[in-house]
């Protein structure tokens, strides 16, 4: 019997050290790209690491979004009276969170590696969490000025270095998919926050405090939960997550290997940063970026006081954005498996903006209020759908690992801008500024992006050519500038 329990372990051992010398022997052959995963068992792997990551990543984000977008939920119950800020200041509010979050964008994406995802992603959590707690104390308008800086000094590493952790689990023709859950929280937020308003401003007067400040107190508290999954959930080398068997850690070993010139090398290079700063991909993503976010900031802050301005009152107004917003994120998802499976992006975003376009005309054409709502959902398909396919058309078409990190920062810091504009242009109701100005910028948008599939055609043909024999004369031949390296448009 002993004996028989000796042999067994003396298997395991064999297919342990098996699994952990497979990928190194190939790769010492060279030939690591050549090997084939079982289909049915890297489905099976992709499924478990999306139960374990999605849900905490989907979960923290969309902490980030309901405390970043709670101000205009909070606008509506009677938040500026109560500190006594005017609609300027309380314009300034909204806008003055980006004035450090575009600032600190490519610097936590870049330092992501050096200070790892975990430390970085918790740390920046826990104290945007006590910051919107102690937003619900505030008695003028100096505090919600401080507070919406702090908040956006954190949040602003949440978004870029959750996108590189998915490029540490995922290949490119998966990441699609992906963050589409991450931005869908960006509009499942809007809809959990109009019904965690709804229900927080009926514990107005508990504790001798308004409805308001408990909306800050609860949803404070619910991110600071979150911190805590992100330090026990996400693991700082995926492929070795504690709850991967032999097996399916030598899986994720491979496809590591295989996409090693996406990943890139793991040392910091000023020249890599430079080749980034230069890389037109960076310069047409951003202004698309920018263009589509003067919609998303503008939309996800300001619905509530839309619809107020349609004659709604304050709770009905919260409760009327939630179908808004779930209808959003179903299509968002739905549209980015497609992308996902066709390795389309372009496409996709000017067919969404053209969505996005119809319902701004409508808003600011019509006068029936029930018609405005219902360009409300035009609207939604674009303002989602559009901001995470671009970043993720940029995420998949940028190599390597530093050279993307900062493409993103970037990219976000840029785009993120048009959170100050937003805060002003959407000053009064009924917003014609506003509504008319976020038009502009999704025709501005569609332009941009035509240029940009062009482009990446171009230089995908550029390549087939020099493969074909023609001389290379590039100055960037490396990372995604390798040959065999294809954009996706």
């Amino acid at each position: 019997m002993a004996s028989e329990q000796g042999v067994q372990l003396d298997r395991k051992d064999s297919l342990r050290k098996s699994t952990e010398q497979r990928v190194l022997e190939a790769t010492a052959l060279g030939d690591v790209e050549d090997v084939v995963l079982d289909p049915a068992n890297e489905s099976k792997l992709l499924m478990k690491l999306d139960m374990a990551f999605v849900p905490i990543i989907m979960l923290t984000y969309l902490s980030c979004f309901l405390d970043r977008s709670n101000i205009g939920n909070v606008k509506v119950a009677g938040m500026p009276a109560d500190i006594g800020a005017s609609d300027g200041e309380y314009s300034t509010a909204v806008s003055i969170f980006y004035a450090t979050y575009v600032l600190l964008e490519a610097p936590w994406a870049v330092a992501m590696k050096k200070l790892t995802p975990r430390n970085i992603l918790t740390g920046l959590c826990i104290i945007w969490s006590i910051t919107t707690v102690f937003t619900g104390f505030i008695h003028n308008v100096a505090s919600l000025y401080a507070t919406r800086l702090i908040l956006g000094a954190c949040e602003a590493g949440l978004f870029p270095c959750l996108n590189l952790y998915l490029t540490m689990v995922y290949r490119r023709e998966e990441q699609a998919k992906r963050v589409s859950y991450l931005m869908s929280c960006a509009a499942i937020s809007g809809a959990v926050g109009g019904l965690l308003a709804y229900g927080l401003l009926q514990m107005d007067g508990i504790g001798g405090k308004a409805g308001w400040r408990w909306v800050y107190i609860v949803e404070g508290l619910f991110s600071l939960v979150c911190g805590i999954l992100i330090w026990f959930g996400l693991p700082n080398d995926p492929s070795n997550a504690y709850f991967l068997t032999d097996e399916e850690r030598y899986m994720m070993r491979v496809r590591n290997e295989q996409r090693r010139k996406y990943m890139g090398s793991e040392h910091f290079s000023w020249e890599e940063m430079r080749i980034a700063l230069r890389d037109p991909k960076l310069l047409f993503s951003a202004l698309t970026q920018f263009c589509q976010d003067i919609l998303l900031y503008g939309f996800s802050t300001f619905l509530p006081t839309i619809l107020e301005s349609l004659g709604y009152d304050s709770l009905m107004s919260n409760v009327l954005t939630v179908p808004v917003y779930i209808w959003a994120a179903i299509v968002f998802i739905a549209i980015a498996v497609c992308a996902d499976r066709y390795s389309k992006f372009g496409s996709f975003i000017l067919a969404a903006n053209v969505f996005g376009i119809i319902g701004y005309i409508l808003l600011l054409a019509v006068s029936s209020n029930a018609v405005k709502y219902f360009a409300t959902f035009l609207c939604g398909i674009a303002v989602y759908t559009s901001v995470g396919l671009n970043l993720t058309w940029l995420n998949i078409n940028v190599a390597p690992q530093y050279r993307r990190a900062l493409a993103i920062g970037l990219q976000q810091t840029v785009g993120n801008c048009a959170g100050i504009v937003s805060g002003q242009i959407y000053r009064s109701s009924p917003y014609v500024l506003g509504n008319a100005f976020s038009l502009g910028s999704l025709v501005v948008a569609q332009i941009i992006v035509v240029l940009h599939m062009v482009y990446i055609r171009r230089e995908n043909a550029h390549k087939e050519a020099i493969l074909a024999g023609k001389e290379d004369t590039r100055r960037v031949r490396t990372g995604d500038g390798e040959l065999e390296f294809r954009y996706h448009y």
